[in-house]
Formats: C-alpha cells, sequence, structure tokens
C-alpha cells in the first residue's frame, strides 16, 4: 500500500508474540491498536531516529476474536465459521520514532459473507492457500478472497489492513511525505 501511495519505505518484520497483548482483551480496537504500536516499536528499537509504521487487523464475528489460521484445517473451520454472517475487520496503524508512539489510528470495516459451501471451500483453499495462511480473516481482497462477500461497507484500505489515508495525513503533517 505504502508503495502504491508513493511513500519510500523499507519492509522489518517485527519479530512480536503477538498472543501477550490479546490476552484477556475481547475490544477488537484495543488489541488492533495494541499490536500496531508494538509491531512498531520493536521495529524502532532496531532503527531508534527513524519515523516506523506498524498495523494490524483483528476479525470477529458475532463477538468471537479470530487469529490467523493455524493450518489449512484450522483455515476451513475460520470460513465455515464466517459463512453466511457479518464479518467486522478492525485494522489500525501506528507511527512510532525512539521506541514511542507519536500517533495512531483505528477503523472498521463490516464485510457480509455470503453462504459458503463446503465445495467452495476446498476450491477457494486450493487456490489461495498458503497466501491467506498469513491472513487473519483467511482472505485477500486482491485475490480470489473477494468471492467470499456479498457486500462491503467500510474503506478499501481498512480492509487491505491499514488505514491508509489516515496514516498518510500524519506522515504529511510531520513532513515525512509531502503536503
Amino acid at each position: 500500500m505504502l508503495e502504491g501511495a508513493g511513500v519510500d519505505h523499507i519492509v522489518v518484520r517485527p519479530n512480536v508474540d503477538e498472543s501477550a497483548p490479546k490476552a484477556g482483551k475481547t475490544d477488537p480496537a484495543e488489541i488492533a491498536t495494541e499490536l500496531a504500536k508494538i509491531k512498531a516499536a520493536a521495529v524502532s528499537s532496531l532503527h531508534p531516529k527513524d519515523w516506523v509504521v506498524g498495523s494490524d487487523s483483528v476479525v470477529s464475528v458475532e463477538g468471537r476474536l479470530f487469529n490467523k489460521p493455524r493450518d489449512r484445517e484450522d483455515a476451513v473451520e475460520h470460513l465455515r465459521s464466517f459463512s453466511g454472517k457479518s464479518l467486522t475487520l478492525t485494522s489500525a496503524v501506528a507511527i512510532v520514532r525512539d521506541g514511542k508512539t507519536d500517533w495512531s489510528s483505528v477503523d472498521q470495516a463490516e464485510l457480509i459473507v455470503r453462504p459458503l459451501s463446503d465445495d467452495f471451500i476446498r476450491d477457494y483453499l486450493d487456490a489461495e492457500w498458503p497466501e491467506v495462511s498469513y491472513c487473519v480473516g483467511v482472505f485477500r481482497m486482491e485475490g480470489r478472497g473477494v468471492q467470499l462477500f456479498e457486500r462491503i461497507k467500510g474503506d478499501h484500505f481498512t480492509i487491505l489492513g491499514m488505514p491508509l489515508v489516515p496514516l498518510l495525513g500524519a506522515l504529511r503533517e510531520r513532513g515525512i511525505v509531502q503536503s
């Protein structure tokens, strides 16, 4: 997303245990924001003078929070759980410098999942696995994942995993991108 928006950046994967920030929490916005901050802070510890952007997404269906699938069978269970229901995708982004959070934002989108047959789920995973194994909702909107939905309400970039428009505004305010 940053590349498409013309923002110079370097990708550094944070070494973060995502289970601890989730422990005992039920608010998707709180969890996504905390994970975005923790990921950015982890990278900031390696590059303290740089502005670091971190992001994360959380999926919930009928109050149940979902993690990334552990394996393909877990992905099948997730997709069966999503079938015919409203999925809430909460995405957060944070900017950290010198280990301190300077800014964060969170947004939600609602994705109405159409009824999914077992045959569709199997064929979908045959085509999209393992790429969707890294995705909390077991879908990539830029791939066949769009076929999971009958209706989508929310910001396109939030659905892709990061509230990009608010982030670009924050980067402009800090002089990181041109205003």
